[in-house]
């Protein structure tokens, strides 16, 4: 890095030299004591610490300060010890002046936004808002066939400890616990503040299993209403025809498009239920030169529904080890996210389907050796290799029906209902509750003239079900027969 790009140099020396040379040194405003809390740390043996810039007076260890609150009231409190930041960690000094940033340590019960001050005269600085969270996952305990093999914390008393002390440092994080003990909804600014919170958590050796994450509806003025987000897109000019097309068919609205060289610079407002999935997209389609970057607006009313993967899952039928030879003779039906010898369990997604439906397969099947050759049938075997998704693009990926398992070694995509009898017995209650309301607003009127017939004749009343409903399909007629039979019993 230098001055001149035709001459590169090494290091970052004359960056330095630009940053003093260009940027002005901080105003030192003499007066009562100023300090804006814009952030914060945890540490387990003092607490919460409180970051910041000084911005009028002095700040000195063991002076008595006033937090002055969001709400108008002030609380009395006193600096313990004051940190400074050195390279990439902090040193105790006496004293700040305004310009200073800092850490203050002994200060209890502050939020950001909020102002430390001259506890004689106080004087609170204008807060700033902190970004409520846009979006909710739902956290569980690993409960897979697989739980407990990697993971050093895995029961529901680990997780939720574990979330409870993300709150200290972490004030966009809301946690909320659900009708189960194992389960807890958690809500934060976007996927990548959720997967940044669940990668940390696997590192310290945490398993767990997370939902699909959904976006915070509110209702405002009596209207519903869903976060926006003002989208940025950084592209070589002959991709952005695709991207807008991409972008617009998620209920995004292009904001500004400019030419910059060979590159096209574009901004959208699009709905954060459309940028769910959106990076992965816009990478392929652009061949990797795309550079994407989103942030909260505003809420705003509904944009209606918007389609999200709409090819169906390839799942495991048994547990056991997956095999070359199957994964050879299932190519064609898509594309696999495992490679042979991995370990699968049944109900566990290990690809995604060509078609819109899911399908159950046996990755665990063996060639059966036998004494009898044949020309062709011991060729070798040629596998695609088998797509890997970081933890973002998983979260990104998976249906309402489906949990991303994370473990320290391991991540994988699984149905919630890993039981593939089970699962086609919700498929069908959930079909049935859609159905039933519907054919009882379409027979109302009919079901009201067959119970007439019913109590006006002797006719056998299967029969006379039956006879007027020739024009029907086999299911509707069943549906009235039983009304008429329910209605014959009471």
């Amino acid at each position: 890095m230098s001055e001149d790009w035709k001459e590169p140099k090494e290091d970052i020396t004359a960056l330095l030299d630009a940053i003093i040379q260009y940027i002005p040194e901080p105003q030192v405003l003499e007066g009562s004591s100023q300090m804006l809390i814009t952030s914060l740390d945890y540490s387990k043996y003092v607490g919460r610490i409180a970051v910041g810039r000084v911005h009028r007076g002095e700040l000195r260890e063991g002076q008595e300060i006033m937090l002055c609150k969001r709400d108008g009231s002030m609380v009395k409190s006193k600096i313990k010890e004051i940190d400074v930041f050195e390279g990439l960690g902090r040193t105790k000094v006496d004293a700040v002046q305004s310009g200073d940033i800092c850490a203050i340590i002994g200060v209890e019960g502050f939020e950001i936004g909020e102002t430390i001050a001259d506890a004689n005269d106080p004087e609170p600085l204008p807060t700033i808002a902190i970004d409520e969270p846009t979006m909710s996952m739902l956290f569980t305990i690993n409960n897979s066939p697989f739980f407990g093999k990697d993971g050093k914390f895995v029961t529901s008393r680990h997780i939720y400890d574990r979330l409870m002390k993300e709150l200290d440092k972490n004030l966009a994080l809301r946690v909320v616990p659900t009708d189960s003990a194992d389960s807890w909804l958690v809500y934060g600014r976007g996927v990548l503040h959720l997967s940044v919170l669940i990668e940390t958590m696997r590192r310290e050796g945490y398993e767990l299993q997370v939902g699909q994450p959904q976006v915070i509806i509110k209702e405002i003025d009596g209207e519903k209403c869903e976060p926006v987000e003002q989208l940025t897109v950084n592209l070589p000019e002959e991709c952005s025809s695709r991207i807008i097309d991409m972008v617009t068919k998620r209920k995004g609205e292009m904001t500004m498009m400019e030419s910059k060289n060979d590159r096209m610079h574009l901004e959208f407002t699009i709905p954060s239920r459309g940028i769910i999935g959106l990076n992965n997209a816009v990478l392929t389609a652009s061949a990797g030169e795309a550079i994407m970057a989103h942030r909260f607006l505003e809420y705003q009313p509904w944009k209606g529904e918007i389609e999200r993967r709409t090819n169906g899952s390839i799942i495991a039928m048994e547990t056991g080890t997956a095999y070359a030879y199957a994964l050879n003779n299932l190519q064609s039906r898509g594309r696999f996210f495992i490679a042979p010898g991995d370990e699968v369990y049944a109900g566990q997604v290990v690809g995604e389907h060509t078609k819109d439906n899911d399908l159950v397969v046996n990755v665990t099947k063996s060639k059966k050796l036998t004494n009898m050759r044949a020309s062709g049938s011991d060729d070798k075997v040629s596998l695609a290799p088998p797509t890997v998704f970081s933890l973002e693009d998983a979260l990104e990926y998976i249906k309402g029906d489906e949990y991303v398992e994370i473990t320290p070694n391991s991540m994988r995509m699984r149905k919630i209902i890993l039981d593939e009898l089970e699962r086609k017995r919700q498929e069908d209650k959930s079909h049935h509750n859609i159905i039933a309301p519907i054919m009882q607003i379409i027979l109302g009127f009919r079901y009201r003239f067959f119970v007439l017939i019913l109590n006006t004749c002797t006719t056998n009343p299967i029969y006379i079900g039956r006879a007027v409903c020739k024009s029907y399909s086999n299911v509707v007629r069943l549906l009235i027969v039983k009304l008429i039979m329910n209605n014959i019993k009471k």
